[in-house]
């Protein structure tokens, strides 16, 4: 089966049932979710009006998906790409970096809406 990794915006996107991420993500049967994400969902969540309605959604999200934890490898893989965008002069999210760093060190793709991820080398996105 097809793996792969979804954004916070994603992630939100099949919590609202848009038809066009959930279409999106059909032909995939193995989903991950960055922890960074997983933070991320949860801020939101508990930041919002519904927040128990919105948590219990959060939370089924989370436990139907595969959590990629950090570690040394994802710390040092962080750190290149942060070098390697500010040399570049593309600075991104400090959180975008974190989880660009979980993906790449995991090779599994990312599925994003945002464009600034493509900064980023060795990362593959869908």
């Amino acid at each position: 089966m097809k793996k792969i990794a979804l954004d916070t915006n994603i992630a939100i996107g099949l919590l609202n049932d848009d038809l066009k991420i959930v279409e999106q993500v059909q032909p995939y049967g193995n989903f991950y979710l960055p922890v960074t994400v997983c933070g991320e969902l949860l801020f939101g969540a508990l930041n919002s009006v519904k927040k128990n309605s919105n948590l219990k959604k959060v939370n089924k999200l989370i436990q139907s998906c595969k959590i990629l934890h950090t570690n040394m490898l994802i710390a040092e893989s962080y750190a290149k790409i942060r070098l390697n965008l500010k040399q570049l002069g593309k600075p991104i999210p400090e959180n975008d970096i974190r989880i660009a760093a979980i993906c790449r060190v995991n090779k599994i793709p990312l599925l994003t809406k945002d464009k600034h991820f493509s900064f980023v080398e060795a990362l593959k996105l869908v």
